[in-house]
């Protein structure tokens, strides 16, 4: 094992691995002509190189079909699953308006960050390769640092939901040849243990994948398994109410009295509770204007980004809300106020099981591979930093070769080895002790709603385009920003709610179901 060299880690960027700060110019002067890169900086709106974008980069190749499948890939998600639990406690009324407010508001201030891909001018102002990027040049000051405090920490909370998420899917599976076998006799009852740490085995393995750029085939087999689990919970759905001849459920929402399956009853006040926590779960499911910027970097040029974004966004938004309506509601209609936390474990579906079965994996197939998605720019944030402030230990940045045989040459970095494996089993521990998915779903959705969807998208495009204070526009957007923060805050008191209501019931490290 030889070391081979002190690098810095490589910049993230949505599916792809940009060249480093500290060598981007270098690597400019490798690949394109220095008289013609100084033409470009001189007159960026001249006819660029066929190859090399106005920043110096290789061309952008993206187009609206390909924002939109990626907008599409990052919102169809594990969120999906809780929104028929969702719209019980909102009712027929409240839950699917609450569904659409959202995705109008999501679809509004998308807009509005896709105008900061750019700072400044929308067509020739200097790019934007990340959300904390765009908070810098239009914002700059503490609101860098916050904006990265709440980012990071949210892809720290879903780390753990998603392991959560997966557990209790591989439990589902145990379950549902269980029941198949005693006939619904055996309640079959398991400890969630033993699976989170099976799921933190596998998470740490792929997080020893260096880049994002190498975990390109995760994503794509990631995006396959969220349509097959969807469209399982939908066709089963559609299935169980062709069955029955009825739409199960009411105007207002689960009732007060009613026996939930832990053999509790509903208060009045687990009713408000209950209907706040749905708030934060239908705005975890539509959690992607943390990656917005990235995807934008993608797309090519002429059209203006910002068009090409805009209709992407309205387009993919508009499907998935559909495609949402469609499972929400199918769900809810065919359980009633006894839907599931988890469509399709909460063992409402009993037959055909092995068809079950297939769901389940493809959603711990999926979180596999979102979990390293969503990880890989957090990992890539600490190793950089630690980089920088070590920038002479061998440990922190120095690269073994390790031959693999039929793989190759895996570069071997000590510090990524150790703080990936710590990370991951700091989020199977924090797992174990707090095991509840529709909790962990509402705080994730309620805390990372207004501040990354709201609140920057507004505060920098009030920025860039210097709308004054208190005129109609200005007041009209503080209006959205402070009614959705209003909205979090509810969210997360009922999430929280729910956890200390979970808790009275809790031991840790002994959770069943």
């Amino acid at each position: 094992m030889l070391a081979r060299s002190r690098t810095l880690p490589s910049r993230i960027h949505h599916g792809a691995v940009e060249e480093r700060h500290d060598v981007r110019h270098y690597l400019q002067v490798e690949v394109q002509p220095k008289t013609q890169a100084e033409t470009e900086a001189i007159n960026p709106l001249s006819n660029y190189s066929k190859c090399f974008d106005d920043d110096g980069r290789l061309k952008r190749t993206g187009t609206f079909w390909t924002a939109t499948a990626h907008i599409i890939t990052a919102v169809i998600g594990s969120g999906v699953l809780s929104l028929a639990w969702a719209i019980a406690q909102l009712g027929w009324v409240a839950g699917p308006a609450v569904l659409i407010l959202f995705a109008l508001v999501n679809i509004y201030t998308s807009n509005l960050l896709a105008h900061c891909y750019r700072a400044g001018d929308p067509v020739t102002g200097q790019r934007n390769y990340t959300y904390m990027d765009a908070v810098k040049a239009n914002l700059g000051g503490r609101k860098v640092m916050l904006c990265g405090l709440i980012q990071y920490l949210n892809l720290f909370g879903i780390a753990i939901g998603y392991t959560i998420a997966a557990s209790v899917s591989m439990m589902a599976i145990k379950r549902s040849n269980c029941f198949h076998k005693s006939g619904g006799k055996d309640p079959c009852h398991m400890s969630s243990n033993g699976y989170m740490i099976t799921f933190g085995i596998i998470e740490v393995l792929f997080s020893q994948i260096p880049d994002f750029d190498q975990v390109w085939w995760l994503s794509i087999v990631a995006a396959i398994m969220s349509f097959t689990y969807s469209s399982v919970g939908l066709g089963l759905g559609l299935g169980k109410v062709a069955e029955s001849g009825k739409f199960k459920g009411s105007l207002m929402g689960i009732s007060i009295g009613t026996l939930t399956k832990a053999g509790t009853v509903v208060t009045a006040t687990e009713k408000m509770w209950r209907s706040l926590q749905a708030l934060g779960a239908i705005a975890f499911a539509y959690s992607f204007s943390i990656i917005l910027i990235e995807i934008q970097d993608t797309v090519r040029s002429p059209p203006a980004e910002h068009k090409t974004m805009k209709k992407a966004t309205l387009f993919s938004i508009t499907v998935t809300t559909v495609f949402y309506l469609l499972c929400g509601c199918m769900g809810y209609a065919s359980f009633g106020d006894l839907a599931p936390g988890n469509l399709l474990t909460g063992f409402g579906f009993y037959n055909p099981y092995w068809l079950l079965d297939i769901a389940n994996v493809a959603i711990v197939v999926h979180l596999v591979g979102a979990y390293q998605v969503f990880c890989q720019p957090l990992f890539a944030f600490i190793e950089k930093w630690s980089a920088k402030k070590l920038p002479k230990s061998d440990f922190v940045t120095a690269e073994y070769d390790i031959p693999i045989p039929f793989f190759g040459i895996y570069q071997l970095n000590l510090f990524r080895l150790v703080w990936r494996t710590i990370f991951v089993i700091m989020t199977t521990l924090i797992s174990m002790l707090l095991p509840f998915f529709n909790d962990v779903v509402g705080i994730l959705g309620a805390f990372g709603f207004w501040p990354l969807t709201v609140f920057f998208p507004i505060e920098m495009y009030i920025s860039q385009k210097k709308i004054a204070p208190w005129t109609s526009r200005w007041v009209g957007l503080q209006i959205i920003s402070v009614t959705c923060l209003f909205i979090s805050i509810a969210a997360a008191v009922g999430s929280f709610a729910g956890v200390v209501l979970d808790l009275k019931t809790y031991k840790p490290f002994k959770t069943s179901y």
